[in-house]
């Protein structure tokens, strides 16, 4: 019998041939591959990188200077006077700068704490509970972070001078316990992180709603908390417009305190930017031991699907 026209066997016409598995691990290789970063990349991440440590570095310069040290050309090498302006800082009558100090480490943890639990209390209604009126009144929300501060300064100071708590630290406390952005930025978390069938789990097995945001809700919204809590903290500690309006020179936050440096009539610079320093330096340890929790917050959702 004539075998001219028969198929050749499966294995011979298969052989060769990837399957489709390794298809897909060599796509995914030469997708690996071709997203390793260039020298373009780091170029760019190395300016921005310069552009971001320049003024802290320049700050740093010229606060360990002297009063002459602005007089000249820019020196790019720091002198060795920043303890001795340090000092002079901290031990000015006139900046109190450990209550201060205080004052601003107290007011920020309290505003940072209560922006989270109110954030998150109303994303999670926001996101998980059906209400009516739930979609208008996040447009709401979201629609006063468009009113800019300033427009609320003179009823504020108006309000807190009838209760008498000008000259307070509750004056710049109370009116920054919630934060539009903060309830935006959790109901967009929890929206995407619970899903709405672990809720129905829990509450089938007998949770109440309070408890199912506590152990699913707070679970999941963990990182995105670690970092609205960050952010806010950063916001409230640099804050200067309204606690400078609000309190006085017995009662300041570090940043108010710090602008007093400046009311004499000879500005000593050095001295000015070592107190920015000072004022700078529990923010980066708060960056340095906050930093995983940080990135894990901004990549967070990025890595799904």
């Amino acid at each position: 019998m004539s075998t001219i026209g028969t198929p050749a066997p499966l294995a011979t016409v298969e052989e060769g041939i990837p399957t489709a598995r390794e298809q897909r691990r060599g796509a995914r290789a030469r997708r690996i591959r071709g997203s390793r970063p260039g020298i373009w990349t780091y170029g760019i991440l190395g300016a921005v990188f310069l552009s971001a440590v320049f003024p802290l570095y320049w700050s740093f310069v010229i606060g360990s200077g002297d009063s002459t040290t602005l007089r000249g050309d820019f020196p790019w090498i720091p002198g060795g006077n920043f303890i001795e302006n340090a000092l002079s800082v901290i031990s000015n009558p006139a900046v109190n700068f450990w209550p201060a100090l205080w004052n601003s480490i107290y007011s920020s943890f309290l505003i940072a704490a209560a922006v989270v639990i109110t954030s998150t209390l109303a994303g999670w209604a926001f996101a998980k509970l059906r209400f009516h009126g739930g979609p208008a009144l996040l447009v709401f929300v979201i629609a006063t972070m468009a009113v800019p501060q300033q427009l609320g300064v003179v009823p504020l100071y108006i309000l807190f001078s009838e209760l008498g708590w000008t000259g307070q630290i509750g004056a710049i406390i109370i009116p920054a316990l919630t934060s539009a952005f903060g309830v935006f930025w959790m109901t967009q978390y929890l929206r995407q992180a619970v899903p709405d069938e672990l809720i129905e789990a829990a509450r089938v097995d007998g949770a109440s709603m309070i408890r199912t945001f506590w152990t699913v809700g707070m679970t999941a919204a963990r990182p995105a908390a670690a970092m609205l809590f960050l952010f806010t903290f950063v916001g409230a500690w640099n804050n200067f417009f309204w606690p400078f309006i609000v309190l006085d020179r017995q009662n300041p936050t570090l940043p108010v305190a710090l602008s007093l440096l400046q009311s004499n009539y000879f500005v000593d610079y050095s001295v000015v930017l070592a107190g920015v320093i000072l004022a700078t330096i529990p923010l980066l340890l708060l960056f340095i031991f906050a930093g995983k929790q940080l990135v894990s917050g901004i990549m967070a959702g990025a890595v799904k699907g």
